[in-house]
């Protein structure tokens, strides 16, 4: 630890970092070390044999069953998602998602406490257990089936944009999935995420598709008001 602290410090003084940014940074590393114990897991996982990091991924990994989306998944896509999943550490005030940033990685939260705001302001906490940025899953689908349908054209690739920002209230111990990588995971098991429970799953637990319905909602409310006023007066 004193060994990474001086190599840190070396580092923000060649960059002249400012002190808001350095106390940041030590605060970033005082819990990276404290979540972590300094070991590189995933260097150390691949030196082992094959089945021995899938039993040990199982392990490290439960607390993705507790999430009600692949609670519902077979053992192969999870030992697929788990294979694909790297560790994360963010400190209080941190940003995941913001408004109008790309959503690039969906964020499995193990310990800690965050709050998500959409466009409306409605915060929602998400905690132990919850997942940021799932409306990755949906987005990857629909770009995988018309990928499908559209072999032969050439379009330019899209990226998904967020409607809502998420803060860390506290710090947060987390895993994240990169969108390459679960397009990669849908693109296999695309049958699979297309479960009618699945997909019922997702919208359920989460906040971005409970804010995009009430958002329906009022559009078509607002536009059926306006109809009724259109039709007394004429």
């Amino acid at each position: 630890m004193s060994l990474r602290r001086r190599d840190v410090e070396q580092w923000m003084s060649h960059r002249r970092l400012g002190d808001d940014l350095r106390r940041r940074v030590r605060q970033a590393e005082r819990y990276n070390w404290a979540a972590t114990r300094g070991v590189n897991e995933e260097m150390l996982l691949e030196n082992l044999p094959e089945d021995l990091q899938r039993e040990i991924r199982r392990h490290l990994f439960t607390f993705i069953k507790k999430v009600r989306i692949f609670a519902l998944l077979d053992e192969p896509i999870l030992d697929a998602i788990c294979e694909r999943l790297r560790q994360k550490t963010y400190i209080k005030g941190s940003k995941i998602l913001y408004d109008c940033g790309l959503v690039e990685k969906m964020v499995f939260i193990v310990r800690g406490k965050l709050e998500s705001v959409g466009e409306d302001g409605i915060s929602a906490p998400l905690y132990e257990g919850s997942v940021c940025g799932e409306e990755l899953l949906t987005w990857c689908l629909e770009h995988s089936l018309a990928s499908k349908g559209c072999r032969k054209a050439r379009i330019p690739r899209q990226k998904l944009v967020s409607n809502r920002r998420v803060i860390c209230l506290t710090n947060v111990e987390a895993f994240s999935l990169r969108a390459a990588d679960l397009e990669e995971v849908t693109g296999l098991f695309a049958r699979f995420f297309r479960n009618p429970r699945v997909q019922g799953a997702i919208r359920y637990e989460s906040p971005y598709w409970r804010c995009f319905a009430a958002t329906s909602i009022q559009v078509a409310w607002k536009y059926r008001m306006k109809c009724l006023r259109r039709a007394k007066t004429t």
